[in-house]
């Protein structure tokens, strides 16, 4: 079993009588990427702070990469780097000496700076750009070179903070896509701190639902989804055929129904014309479609629905409630 390389244990940010960070506990492992997922103003960028020893915890602590962010924050911010959702940079400098500006701070000698800062703008797509001031870079373009200011010390942990805010899409999939690169070829471990719930669904391993300072949730999609939709998790969609041209409804035999509930894995059977909805434990959708055609009816077609992050988020904050 991989280490863990974050670990929060009972993390509390309070400021005055107002609680930013509510007993956060969390544990993330070498090479994964992890997505905390919560609306603006949940307490993600404050948790953060806390992680790069940029602010201390009112109680709990915060270890990364075996060092203690509030005791040991210089050894922490050598071995993570932080991409916040505003990246700052010279702007009457290129992107190439932006670089080695930082490779430079992180004393890198003035020879390696300059060719590992070229070899990271090729890494991003920058490498046609590296002559160009940094006040010209386009909001997408900037966030890549932030990418690669980030990877110049060669991290072991990223912490991406609403990096594709501004984004346009097709920036934001080659941006992700990148991040995803890096860390299965790397073996960089990325916390990804965000509110789009498609983005964190499309490249994250685990996603922890963060709300009022506190995470309410983690784990994979599939566990979640087993969680939450434990009555069916999985809900096989069974339209039959019309029994003629000339009317649009199908033939269902009585037993149908009671055939259905009978097969191993089904859950549940509901009819809402023109559609079953079988609720089932797990995929029996040859056993469906077997028991259908047996019966007499005419099967159209079946679809499959698994849940998604989308669905996830709304059961746990739909009606305003929690589920815990």
């Amino acid at each position: 079993m991989d280490s863990s390389v974050i670990e929060l244990v009972n993390l509390t940010k309070k400021y005055g009588s107002f609680t930013a960070v509510d007993n956060l506990t969390l544990s993330i492992r070498k090479s994964e990427i992890f997505g905390l997922l919560g609306p603006n103003g949940a307490g993600k960028s404050t948790s953060i702070l806390m992680m790069l020893g940029l602010t201390e915890p009112t109680s709990g602590s915060v270890t990364l990469c075996g060092f203690n962010a509030t005791t040991h924050p210089i050894e922490v911010k050598r071995k993570v780097g932080y991409l916040p959702e505003e990246v700052g940079f010279y702007n009457d400098r290129t992107g190439l000496q932006n670089l080695i500006y930082t490779a430079r701070l992180n004393q890198i000698s003035p020879e390696e700076a300059k060719l590992k800062a070229s070899n990271l703008l090729s890494r991003v797509g920058l490498a046609n750009e590296a002559g160009k001031k940094a006040g010209n870079y386009s909001r997408g373009m900037r966030q890549r070179l932030g990418l690669a200011d980030v990877l110049i010390k060669n991290p072991e942990v990223i912490i991406l903070d609403e990096p594709t805010s501004g984004i346009d899409p097709k920036g934001v999939k080659d941006f992700l896509q990148l991040i995803v690169e890096l860390s299965r070829e790397e073996g960089i471990t990325v916390l990804f701190s965000s509110h789009n719930l498609h983005q964190v669904q499309q490249v994250c391993d685990r996603v922890g639902l963060f709300v009022h300072g506190k995470l309410i949730a983690e784990g994979d999609i599939q566990t979640l989804s087993q969680k939450l939709f434990s009555s069916d998790p999985l809900i096989i969609e069974a339209g039959l055929a019309p029994v003629s041209e000339k009317t649009s409804q199908p033939f269902i035999p009585e037993s149908l129904p009671e055939q259905l509930k009978n097969i191993d894995g089904v859950l549940n059977v509901k009819y809402q014309e023109p559609l079953f909805y079988i609720g089932c434990a797990k995929d029996v959708t040859m056993d469906i479609a077997k028991t259908i055609v047996l019966s007499g009816a005419g099967l159209n077609f079946l679809a499959k629905k698994e849940y998604g992050l989308d669905d996830i988020y709304n059961r746990y904050f739909e009606g305003g409630e929690h589920h815990g």
